[in-house]
């Protein structure tokens, strides 16, 4: 509108303070203000009638076709623009009825695979058990009918009794099978000793 820079406007507010005085000031800009305001919104209303008139007109249009025939580089680049902004909104917008229908087929064929991976998952499970199971069975010590060493074992530990029983003839047959004579000779030299 006017081009008045902070010099012009100081100069303005120096000449408003001589020539209105200091109490009369505040209400001359409010006055002033408002005067601005209530023009600024005349001009925004002449602008915006003449942009309608020449909507109705056609002069928009006239004027697309003047830039594409001028800059027909810039007319291409727009309605790629235009385009893309189309693709994007009807991508984002949601899925169409021919989109729901693959969708649906999409959810009926994760359920099929996913319901596959689970099974395959719980074999794999199984052998995985079986296979334990087997390993578990190979290296448990085997019961004491089957292995010979096992039965010889406990034999000697019931016929300690019995060589207290049993004559002296007896307990000196079984020592030298022992690997260990110190405790059964100590118990030998005991029982010669009282007889």
């Amino acid at each position: 509108m006017f081009d008045l820079g902070w010099t012009e406007l100081m100069v303005i507010g120096i000449v408003a303070l001589i020539v209105v005085g200091p109490k009369d000031l505040p209400g001359m800009f409010r006055t002033v203000g408002r005067f601005v305001g209530k023009a600024k919104q005349m001009a925004r209303e002449f602008s915006r009638a003449m942009n309608d008139a020449a909507d109705e007109a056609g002069v928009n249009e006239v004027s697309k076709t003047l830039k594409s025939a001028t800059n027909p580089m810039g007319a291409a680049m727009d309605e790629v623009k235009k385009s893309t902004d189309s693709f994007t909104a009807k991508t984002m917008a949601g899925p169409t009825p021919k989109r729901a229908e693959f969708d649906d087929d999409r959810k009926a064929m994760v359920d099929k695979i996913s319901k596959r991976s689970a099974e395959m998952a719980e074999e794999r499970k199984a052998a995985e058990e079986a296979a334990k199971a087997k390993a578990a069975e190979a290296d448990a010590p085997k019961p004491a009918a089957e292995k010979p060493d096992s039965a010889a074992k406990p034999a000697p530990a019931k016929k300690m009794p019995a060589k207290k029983t049993a004559s002296k003839s007896a307990p000196k047959k079984a020592a030298p099978k022992k690997s260990a004579p110190k405790k059964p000779a100590a118990k030998k030299t005991a029982s010669d000793k009282p007889a």
